[in-house]
């Protein structure tokens, strides 16, 4: 997993981000979601740096083998604001002030964070499989409180943690070897079954109900959007269309300039489907001209 590619710690300020990395040629930065690590971009990685790409995918902040931040009372150490801070910092100290960045899960509101608050920084953005967290929010009916109650339940203080700790296997079934890779896999395995990351996941849901969701209301208040080109991805298989209708349409007062297609998959796409998602990667990032 990651043959060539270069793996280590790099202190961001608050935390360390473990990163791997290699190519070149424009960089771009992959932002993984819950409860993954860096490694589910195993199978879409070397494929982006064989078509010419410098590729860089962290583990964020709180999850696998990153740095965990001490907790506040308001959560705000896992905040999309502070994960995109480490983000920017990690690709300056890589030798990249510009970049392509694209999310996925969680990483998508990570994404968003970043290109709104480093808007010079971003030259391209991806989201993958999430609408704003302020949206879902304004739209949660009894599908989505159904379907999604994990991010309310989440939220409760002290319960979660005991819940998934008792069986991280159960809770987390949808880790298994089959799916992932083995390699994968162990990594995932490995980083569901440590308390201290288990919490942090917890602590970056606390933060998307509280200050993540006043940060996009404040965005909206201001007229604030992403300025450069946007992709938004979603997986066919899964519920974006159901929640949404069109997805995209969530996406457009957000976005300047936004298209969107869907990805023949279940959720987690990087490791279900990597050759139709390294495609269509490849189709947008590749810079005009080359």
């Amino acid at each position: 997993m990651f043959e060539g590619f270069t793996d280590e710690r790099v202190d961001v300020g608050e935390v360390e981000l473990r990163v791997r990395y290699a190519g070149q040629g424009p960089p771009v930065l992959l932002v993984h979601g819950h409860p993954r690590t860096g490694s589910t971009w195993h199978r879409v990685a070397p494929q982006l740096v064989e078509r010419g790409f410098t590729v860089v995918c962290p583990d964020m902040r709180g999850y696998g083998q990153s740095g965990k931040a001490p907790i506040r009372a308001d959560h705000s150490q896992q905040s999309k604001r502070a994960v995109a801070g480490d983000l920017v910092r990690l690709m300056s100290a890589l030798g990249h002030p510009t970049f392509s960045l694209v999310g996925h899960d969680r990483g998508c509101y990570v994404a968003l964070r970043l290109a709104l608050d480093h808007p010079g920084t971003v030259d391209r953005l991806v989201v993958m499989d999430g609408v704003p967290i302020s949206e879902a929010l304004a739209r949660c009916d009894a599908t989505f409180a159904r379907e999604w109650y994990h991010w309310f339940f989440f939220a409760q203080p002290s319960t979660p943690e005991r819940v998934i700790n008792a069986d991280p296997d159960a809770w987390y079934a949808n880790v298994r070897p089959d799916r992932m890779g083995a390699e994968n896999y162990r990594e995932t395995h490995a980083a569901i079954h440590d308390e201290n990351t288990v919490r942090a996941m917890l602590e970056d849901y606390r933060a998307g109900l509280g200050v993540d969701r006043e940060h996009e209301e404040a965005d909206r208040r201001a007229g604030r959007t992403v300025r450069c080109p946007t992709l938004y991805l979603w997986s066919a298989r899964d519920d974006m269309e159901r929640l949404y209708g069109d997805p995209v349409a969530v996406w457009r007062p957000w976005v300047d300039d936004l298209r969107g297609e869907p990805i023949d998959s279940g959720h987690h796409v990087a490791e279900e489907n990597p050759d139709a998602l390294t495609a269509a990667l490849t189709r947008f990032l590749t810079p005009a001209g080359s």
